[in-house]
């Protein structure tokens, strides 16, 4: 007698979930790939009916104006010669720059009010509370006239008043005048012994870690790098007899002539900038601090290592994988910020690419497009690195 084995009932593919999570895919791309060309198709017929032609022969065509002033003209740009590509150019230079000091900036003024908010001492938490909350809850915008149109235009005088530091710096409410150097012969030499003094820094400081975790012995490793990085250029800078020389601003007519200048524009975007990104930064040092268990200070201080050790070996590097997340994510908005430099006139990209050459030239959809590139791959490099240092700084579990 046959004994009839029952089949197994057949399973649809709809219930399979590695193909439907592949269908889902397929449909998002296609989804995307179908708004993308309807845009494309959308915006090529409605330049098309106005007449306008899309291309990027307009970067080599004369620009016409006089994107900066003679004193902040890093990249030489020339009113008669220069082309919108060298706008984007002069515009992208200002940006990194604005965007680069800030960051440096607002980093140590929010480490320095994020310890600050956690002092004993009543006054200084109080005042560190007070910037923090305030500079917090003002809109950027706002901040960025306070300061120059509150501070920089009120408060500095004229140019034939400047303020002088030296006779060789004058502050004024234009700009600060400042001497700007002038390589001689020679020079490479001097700046081959910085090189050379920065990578004999990081070998030293690997080395103090490699016999401290060997020994348990602590290097003076901050004296001794200061010793390198000043000794060893300044000796060079001797032998090669001094191979610089200045070019120091003089006051001629209504204007100082000569040097270099910052203007009142980028300094009231670099303070309002450092200022509301810093207020930001130390609530990040804030919360990573206090992320640090209370018992790593008592072994510490168990151990005989003193409080300032203990800060910059124990607590701080265990805080920075709090810290280092949320800080990220403010880098990134410090230098979409630099965007309202427009308000005060500042030759950013925006202000001379995406608004004066996009006036001149009516290739709005290029122009725009580019623009939102630079910040793009901007925010992306930003961000690789500082993936790159988390993973550095994180605790390896065992």
């Amino acid at each position: 007698m046959a004994v009839e084995v029952e089949s197994s009932p057949r399973t649809h593919w709809w219930n399979d979930e590695r193909i439907r999570a592949i269908l889902v895919q397929v449909l998002v791309v296609g989804l995307f790939a179908g708004f993308i060309w309807f845009i494309v198709d959308n915006t090529a017929i409605n330049m098309e009916k106005r007449g306008l032609k899309a291309g990027f022969g307009f970067m080599d065509d004369i620009a016409g104006f006089q994107p900066t002033s003679p004193g902040f003209n890093i990249t030489n740009f020339d009113v008669n010669i220069s082309t919108h590509s060298e706008v984007f150019f002069l515009g992208l230079v200002n940006t990194l720059m604005i965007a680069a000091v800030g960051i440096v900036l607002a980093t140590i003024v929010g480490f320095v009010f994020g310890v600050m908010r956690l002092s004993d001492n009543i006054l200084i938490k109080f005042v560190a509370a007070v910037y923090v909350e305030g500079t917090r809850n003002i809109p950027l915008l706002l901040q960025i006239l306070a300061w120059y149109l509150g501070v920089i235009l009120a408060v500095f005088p004229a140019v034939r008043k400047s303020w002088d530091w030296g006779e060789v710096i004058f502050f004024n409410n234009r700009y600060i005048a400042f001497p700007s150097p002038i390589p001689q012969s020679g020079f490479w030499i001097f700046m081959a012994s910085v090189a050379i003094a920065i990578v004999a820094v990081v070998f030293l400081r690997r080395w103090a870690h490699q016999r401290q975790d060997a020994t348990g012995q602590q290097f003076p490793v901050f004296w001794a790098s200061v010793a390198i990085l000043i000794g060893l250029p300044t000796v060079v800078w001797f032998i090669t007899g001094q191979p610089l020389a200045w070019d120091v601003p003089e006051l001629k007519g209504f204007n100082y002539r000569g040097g270099g200048q910052l203007p009142a524009s980028f300094l009231g975007m670099l303070f309002a900038l450092t200022f509301y990104t810093g207020a930001f930064i130390a609530e990040n040092v804030r919360a990573g601090i206090q992320s640090v268990s209370h018992g790593q200070t008592e072994a510490a201080y168990a151990v005989g290592l003193r409080p300032g050790t203990t800060t910059r070996l124990i607590i701080i590097p265990q805080a920075l994988r709090v810290i280092v997340p949320p800080v990220t994510s403010q880098y990134l908005n410090l230098t979409k910020n630099s965007s309202l430099a427009i308000a005060i006139g500042y030759p950013d990209l925006v202000n001379i690419f995406t608004g004066i050459s996009l006036n001149q030239t009516g290739n709005a959809v290029e122009i725009i497009l580019m623009t939102m590139l630079v910040y793009l791959t901007i925010s992306l490099l930003i961000s690789a690195y500082m993936n790159w240092y988390n993973k550095r700084v994180a605790l390896v579990e065992r």
